[in-house]
């Protein structure tokens, strides 16, 4: 007398064949590959940028509207020898106090910089189109014509009604310049308030030359975000598996019902 045989089926997984509860092993392998990856960026962007910029709280309007008083900037790290006609610079000189000064570079060793023409500053004879400055501002900083020392930098505030800059250091020896090795980085962009990366300074091409190209910013943002985007849709990926499986399987369920 034999006993009648019973056959098993073993149940399938929520997540359908060869799958587990959380969408399948490939699924969680490439989940966690982005977690990890979205990890890799999102700390390589900020250690970049530490690397490569430096904060600043400018405590004046002096460069208004450009960087307002208080507002928080970040500056790349340049050699004084880099810099430009039209970039924003960090420097410190002893001449001009004890504190780091941002301000504008608007002539380098070996021009000849004046204002005001027809209202606008003057550098090797060309005006100089500066529409960053407030509304008639340009040609409220009236000085004679400055030739600049090699190795120098002539600075100016864009709120140049009242700015201390190199208009109020003209008696000085190097007629209110400052040496390029004073100058320790070069500003990139207002992060607050959240005005973004400063316009470049066109009005300058017209002496010839090349403007700063901007740091990397941009791509360390970018990467920032990005890390940050892998990381949390990786994080969220077992979560949003494991509700469609219990999904599925409630489908599953009343179907077989």
């Amino acid at each position: 007398m034999g006993g009648e045989s019973t056959t098993h089926t073993a149940p399938q997984s929520a997540g359908g064949t060869g799958k587990g509860p959380a969408g399948g092993r490939t699924g969680q392998r490439l989940s966690g590959l982005a977690v990890a990856l979205g990890l890799v960026l999102f700390l390589a962007s900020f250690g970049w940028g530490a690397v490569v910029y430096r904060p600043y709280t400018v405590p004046t309007t002096s460069m208004a509207p450009t960087i307002g008083a208080g507002d928080r900037v970040l500056a790349q790290r340049v050699d004084g020898a880099d810099v430009r006609r039209g970039d924003v610079v960090v420097f410190k000189d002893a001449t001009w106090g004890d504190a780091p000064m941002v301000k504008r570079v608007v002539a380098v060793g070996g021009d000849t910089v004046a204002c005001c023409q027809d209202g606008r500053l003057t550098v090797n004879g060309k005006e100089i189109e500066e529409p960053y400055l407030p509304d008639g501002e340009a040609g409220s900083a009236n000085f004679p014509t400055v030739t600049v020392p090699e190795g120098r930098l002539f600075l100016l505030g864009d709120e140049r009604h009242g700015s201390l800059d190199s208009t109020a250091h003209l008696t000085d020896a190097a007629s209110g310049s400052v040496a390029r090795d004073k100058v320790s980085a070069r500003v990139d962009a207002v992060v607050w308030p959240m005005d973004g990366m400063l316009p470049r300074a066109t009005g300058f091409e017209a002496l010839g030359g090349s403007l700063s190209e901007p740091g990397p910013l941009r791509t360390i943002g970018a990467m920032a975000v990005v890390g940050a985007v892998l990381v949390l849709g990786g994080a969220a990926y077992g979560p949003i598996a494991q509700r469609a499986a219990r999904n599925r399987s409630r489908t599953e369920s009343t179907s077989a019902h």
